[in-house]
């Protein structure tokens, strides 16, 4: 996988696996850099802790050592190594994005947009996850609270909002004061829906499990 190939969007859970195995020994900063944002754009996927999982281990240990503060105070640990520091700065937004604490997670990227941006479409990606959060928790939220989740607004939230009108079923709701977004229900943010475990049971098959029970 060339240069050319990790920064652009395409993207192989597969490879980027295999390249970090290749790059075990001796960690390649651009290259693995990019392998961390793609996989940090798979979200809800696990692909990047997988691909951390590859990486060598006194190297994450070190890491996560500088990083015992990070989360008390809003600052990273100043550091010489350009690998180390590209690393830990993905490891603590991925920390945000796990917590669904989107709102530092833009803050935080803010400070690395030189790195995120070698990757095309990034901000998408993340934009479609946090949409993706908000919709498994909530039927409808006020659109502010959606500028805050995708990091718009203005005339870029308008289209944003009018295309997932038009293709993902969103509901607008105006209100003399407000605007508020309602996604289409599921499972999740409409438990009603969700199909009980008990309903699936056939009471033949209850009758099969009672006399084992006995």
């Amino acid at each position: 996988m060339s240069m050319n190939k990790v920064s652009s969007q395409d993207y192989s859970l597969k490879a980027s696996l295999s390249l970090l195995r290749l790059y075990q020994e001796k960690m390649r900063t651009q290259i693995v850099a990019r392998i961390l944002i793609k996989a940090l754009m798979a979200m809800p996927a696990p692909d990047f802790s997988l691909c951390l999982f590859l990486i060598p281990e006194r190297v994450v240990i070190d890491i996560i050592h500088q990083l015992t503060n990070v989360f008390a105070w809003p600052m990273l640990f100043s550091c010489s190594d350009k690998w180390r520091s590209s690393s830990r700065n993905l490891i603590v937004l991925s920390h945000y994005l796990e917590t669904a604490r989107i709102h530092q997670f833009w803050e935080e990227a803010a400070k690395s947009r030189h790195m995120l941006e070698t990757i095309p479409g990034f901000d998408q990606a993340i934009q479609a996850y946090a949409v993706h959060l908000l919709s498994l928790t909530y039927q409808r939220v006020p659109r502010s609270v959606l500028a805050e989740a995708v990091n718009m607004e203005g005339l870029a939230l308008d289209n944003f909002v009018d295309q997932h009108v038009t293709k993902s079923g969103w509901l607008i709701d105006n209100t003399p004061n407000s605007q508020f977004i309602t996604f289409p229900p599921s499972e999740f943010n409409h438990p009603e829906l969700k199909k009980g475990i008990v309903n699936d049971v056939r009471l033949e098959h209850l009758g099969r499990i009672f006399p084992i029970l006995g």
